[in-house]
């Protein structure tokens, strides 16, 4: 398993939404030369805000557990589009306990099963989230800003090797699609 996948503070991500998990994993498997991460992991996302000063401009603040693989993540995203960090905790019970203190509250819990795969310096991951659907996000991070675009547009060649198109793109994030699905 490669750390270099995750390191960078932007990240170039292409959320798509897929007609058929199956028929995306039989192309994956079949060739596409790829490395697994993980397959099938549990995580939990407790998404963070405060109660008079909200963070929905264009942040969030996530505490990420995923299970059998026992990783454990603090996730700062925005306010731009591609600005993402994150760093490997060992304890997430304190960070929940940390950030409580400092004000901010639990607002969402999500659940989804998670797949992690490498393909050269991109990963994608394969996301079942109960009531919304399956995904797949293409993604690389980097601390470049300026390639930017350069691998957004090689993330799209990548996708078109799946039958994936501009219009299976899904532009909202898993919080917004959630939220929505919980009204």
């Amino acid at each position: 398993m490669s750390q270099e996948h995750f390191k960078g503070k932007f990240e170039v991500e292409l959320k798509y939404r897929l007609a058929s998990k199956s028929a995306f994993l039989a192309i994956l498997n079949s060739t596409i030369e790829h490395e697994v991460m993980l397959q099938d992991n549990l995580e939990s996302d407790s998404y963070f805000d405060q109660q008079d000063t909200l963070l929905t401009q264009g942040k969030s603040v996530c505490i990420r557990e995923m299970e059998p693989s026992g990783i454990k993540l603090w996730i700062v995203k925005g306010p731009q589009a591609d600005r993402c960090e994150a760093t490997n905790i060992t304890d997430a019970k304190s960070a929940r306990s940390m950030l409580r203190t400092m004000g901010y509250e639990v607002v969402l819990e999500m659940k989804k099963i998670r797949s992690i795969y490498f393909i050269g310096k991109f990963h994608i991951t394969v996301d079942h989230l109960e009531g919304l659907g399956d995904f797949a996000e293409f993604a690389i991070m980097t601390d470049d800003e300026a390639r930017l675009e350069d691998y957004r547009k090689e993330l799209v060649a990548l996708a078109a090797k799946f039958a994936l198109t501009a219009a299976d793109i899904e532009q909202q994030s898993y919080r917004q699609l959630q939220t929505k699905n919980n009204r």
